[in-house]
């Protein structure tokens, strides 16, 4: 209610800049997607054929947009992956697959950072993955384009380098749940709604980053996102 007294300040919204707009996106929740492409579910030891998909989430504040990925303490072995980012308009539960994608206002790219030694320690433990996957600037993204100005894409390259040497290369085409299966399977565990981001899996050539590297990411005809390890 606006006029109930807050006892500490209301926390800053995290608002996602627009392509070519002086408008914003606010952010509600961000979702993402494990192992979502064949080649990258096999290179994790993993049979893409038999699992189901899985989900995790990022904290809003984790996104960032000023080009910069600070690199994290306590760790040694921080990994990219490359993913394209949906932004939702509409939500609900049990969203049918043939009304998914009229929840989408748009799409971006992300990059998904991971701790890898944090989460492999996580795996092995049997312990939840949130210090690998939810810490600062993990997950920095482009600015976001609407769904009227791009449509709904279904194939097209994505792509990561680190100092110009391409480290991931694949095709939304190879995606094992495709976007509007996604928003479908993850409505059955979660109310889905306005403001909740995304991020939809990663291609195989996962692999580390370190101080100093500059990091340039792709999806063709959606988005292109510049960063630097700081």
């Amino acid at each position: 209610m606006p006029d109930t007294p807050l006892v500490i300040p209301l926390p800053a919204p995290v608002l996602l800049p627009v392509k070519g707009s002086q408008a914003a996106f606010p952010v509600r929740r961000v979702y993402c997607v494990g192992r979502n492409y064949a080649d990258h579910a096999i290179e994790m030891g993993h049979d893409p054929l038999r699992e189901p998909p899985f989900f995790f989430q990022k904290n809003p504040q984790n996104l960032v947009t000023d080009g910069q990925f600070p690199y994290p303490p306590l760790s040694s072995n921080v990994h990219f992956e490359v993913e394209l980012v949906m932004a939702l308009k509409a939500g609900g539960r049990d969203i049918a697959l043939e009304d998914a994608l009229d929840c989408v206002w748009g799409y971006g790219v992300g990059v998904d950072f991971t701790r890898r030694d944090l989460q492999d320690l996580a795996k092995k433990a049997g312990r939840p993955w949130e210090a690998a996957k939810a810490f600062e600037a993990s997950a920095p993204v482009s600015p976001l384009v609407s769904a009227e100005t791009i449509g709904h894409p279904q194939q097209g390259a994505i792509q990561l380098s680190v100092n110009g040497d391409v480290k991931q290369s694949g095709d939304l085409a190879q995606m094992i749940w495709k976007l509007p299966e996604i928003i479908c399977e993850l409505s059955k565990l979660f109310t889905l709604d306005a403001g909740d981001i995304i991020m939809t899996g990663t291609p195989a050539g996962v692999g580390p980053v370190v101080l100093g590297d500059r990091v340039t990411c792709s999806v063709d005809g959606v988005a292109d996102l510049a960063l630097d390890v700081i």
